[in-house]
């Protein structure tokens, strides 16, 4: 009976960690808007988020904060390459190819949008 239990909380465990993103599935080049931002890894298991092509901005860094996972989604500051402002967001991979941003600035100036894998 115990291995039985056992072999449930381990399938049951890879199923839900399966349909999660994990922080290297935002490494590579995505495009949002006008912009390719390049993700990378950087010290500590931590993600950086560069401007490497668009109307303005190229070389600004994005993640303005730690990222931080709770319920499969990603939490930070986002700083939107367009305007400069920070939003607080939350970050949802929502498939193979694609990261949904929602975040609102302290102001209460919301912003949505999709990062889409660059080819």
């Amino acid at each position: 009976m115990r291995a039985v239990i056992t072999f449930v909380a381990v399938v049951l465990s890879s199923l839900s960690s399966a349909s999660a993103a994990e922080i290297k599935d935002m490494l590579g080049r995505w495009t949002w808007q006008d912009f390719t931002i390049e993700v990378t890894e950087c010290a500590n298991k931590r993600v950086c988020a560069e401007v490497v092509a668009g109307p303005k901005n190229v070389g600004m860094e994005i993640f303005a904060s730690y990222l931080t996972r709770k319920n499969g989604a990603w939490f930070g500051q986002v700083v939107n390459p367009a305007t400069g402002a920070v939003y607080n967001s939350r970050m949802e991979f929502t498939g193979a190819r694609t990261w949904r941003l929602d975040g609102c600035t302290v102001s209460k100036v919301c912003l949505s949008g999709e990062f889409v894998r660059a080819k």
